[in-house]
């Protein structure tokens, strides 16, 4: 009788610990090292030349062997990204949507959806909206990460939409930091030259008005032929934050791989 009641005793153990394993299993599956809004302006001062060159960039950069190096290496060995591309104040779309990103097979699904999906919008800029849109879309993600960001591009100013600093300040004091990639260009705009050429630099805007949060940065891309480097750069960079790496080490790693 007592063997029966300890064997049954042994096997209500197990099956607990079964059911343990599985839900912790289940509850580290929702959880990743960064979770990272790609933000791509579609805006009309992005042409179609420009847009195919800043597509193949995203799609070439999720696949560099540095960006999935500095992913493998975080603690968990993952991170989740949506692609999100934007024009004008209601000119949000989400092109690609969350997903995990573990490894080359991952990335290399995430890259073929990027290229395979139409352009969406031709509209303004509205750098504020598109950061509203980024937070809205960290809100209702199932995934969890102890750091969030939403990655920037853009070839100009914010010209639609509320003010961009209300939106950067509202999302760094819900602790996300936002990190630009700007896109130079050698001529203004005819019809605006200040939208891509402001006062003291696209740069300098962005650093004024757009980037906050903790370790917040801007990547500089000369023109759209070098989006695609400029991104695996950036993307090293934000990942390796994560891991506690100086970013003067991250950076002289990337020059030392081109």
């Amino acid at each position: 009788m007592r063997s029966r009641l300890a064997a049954k005793a042994l096997a209500l153990a197990v099956v607990a610990g079964l059911l343990l394993g599985v839900q912790k299993a289940s509850a580290d599956d929702n959880h990743v090292d960064l979770l990272l809004v790609l933000a791509a302006d579609v805006s009309r001062s992005v042409n179609e030349q420009k847009f195919k060159l800043q597509r193949e960039g995203y799609a070439t950069a999720l696949v560099d062997p540095r960006v999935l190096r500095a992913i493998a290496d975080g603690p968990r060995g993952r991170i989740a990204i949506v692609f999100v591309e934007w024009g004008s104040e209601f000119e949000q779309h989400v092109t690609v949507d969350w997903m995990v990103i573990a490894g080359e097979t991952d990335a290399r699904k995430m890259s073929g959806l990027i290229l395979g999906a139409p352009r969406p919008f031709w509209g303004r800029t509205s750098i504020s909206a598109a950061i509203d849109y980024s937070m809205s879309l960290l809100a209702r993600t199932p995934l969890k990460a102890e750091r969030q960001v939403i990655d920037v591009s853009g070839d100009g100013t914010n010209n639609s939409g509320r003010d961009v600093t209300i939106a950067r300040d509202t999302a760094v004091e819900q602790g996300v930091t936002i990190n630009g990639l700007v896109i130079l260009s050698e001529t203004p705009l005819i019809t605006n030259p200040a939208h891509t050429h402001p006062p003291g630099g696209l740069t300098a805007y962005y650093e004024n008005n757009v980037i906050g949060g903790p370790g917040a940065f801007v990547v500089e891309a000369n023109g759209f032929e070098q989006f695609g480097q400029s991104l695996i750069n950036k993307l090293v960079k934000e990942i390796a934050e994560g891991l506690g790496t100086p970013a003067t080490q991250v950076a002289s790693a990337d020059l030392a791989a081109d």
